[in-house]
């Protein structure tokens, strides 16, 4: 399991929301490049980006911030927000980001997830957000009467590199993150799963590294790395060693 730093993109700055409510938002960073250097510095193997405008408007909106946040590392990236076609996702790949990530699109087009795994295999993540078990979209303004679990299913057998879990009413709440929910949603597929949203401190790292057989792959933390509340450095070192 690895441990995954965010940037979430609102008009070209690094913010954080609270439970992804574009009102509670942040301001971290006014350099999303400077940061990304910094994560890579700190040990992130991976770096997760989110255009939040993106997200809401349903198109890419900060290009040239994640443009920027390519070429100053060399670390994978994965991104996700407003990723609706596969015009779309050929663009960020070719810019050089690792994963594409899919999640109002995964839910509306399933179709969609599968023709892109398969013109671009390994290199497509589906982003399942859920408020109470049931899946959000739209930059989580809409809640629908599909469940987490159910929506994963679908995507057995397309290839699909990882599932991002989110559970909404934990992001950016510092609470930690929903193991029960996590790891019901992980045993129930085969595909890998990522946790996301609340994970704020060491142990709640150590808590998902305890059900990292049930398939987590990573925990994605915002937040808790720009406040100091988890020290990337020091959580990168927890999962090398396999815990305290």
């Amino acid at each position: 399991m690895i441990v995954i730093p965010a940037i979430d993109l609102k008009e070209g700055k690094c913010v954080r929301l609270e439970q992804g409510l574009m009102e509670k938002d942040t301001v971290f960073c006014d350099s999303p490049a400077d940061q990304a250097r910094e994560w890579e510095r700190q040990g992130a193997e991976l770096l997760h980006i989110v255009d939040l405008d993106g997200a809401f408007a349903g198109e890419p909106k900060n290009r040239a911030s994640i443009e920027a946040i390519v070429k100053a590392i060399v670390i994978p990236t994965q991104l996700g927000g407003g990723i609706r076609d596969i015009a779309t996702i050929e663009t960020y790949l070719s810019l050089g980001i690792g994963r594409v990530i899919l999640g109002t699109a995964a839910q509306r087009n399933p179709e969609l997830v599968e023709e892109a795994c398969r013109l671009f295999p390994g290199r497509i993540v589906v982003g399942i957000d859920a408020k109470n078990g049931m899946v959000a979209v739209q930059g989580w303004a809409e809640v629908t009467g599909v469940t987490a679990a159910d929506l994963a299913k679908r995507f057995e057998g397309y290839g699909v590199a990882a599932i991002i879990y989110t559970d909404i009413a934990r992001d950016g709440m510092m609470q930690g993150p929903n193991i029960e929910a996590t790891r019901t949603l992980a045993e129930a597929i085969s595909i890998p799963v990522i946790a996301s949203g609340g994970v704020s401190s060491l142990k709640d790292i150590e808590n998902l590294m305890a059900i990292e057989a049930s398939g987590i792959a990573g925990a994605i933390t915002g937040k808790a790395v720009y406040t100091g509340a988890i020290n990337l450095a020091e959580a990168v070192a927890l999962t090398k060693r396999g815990g305290v």
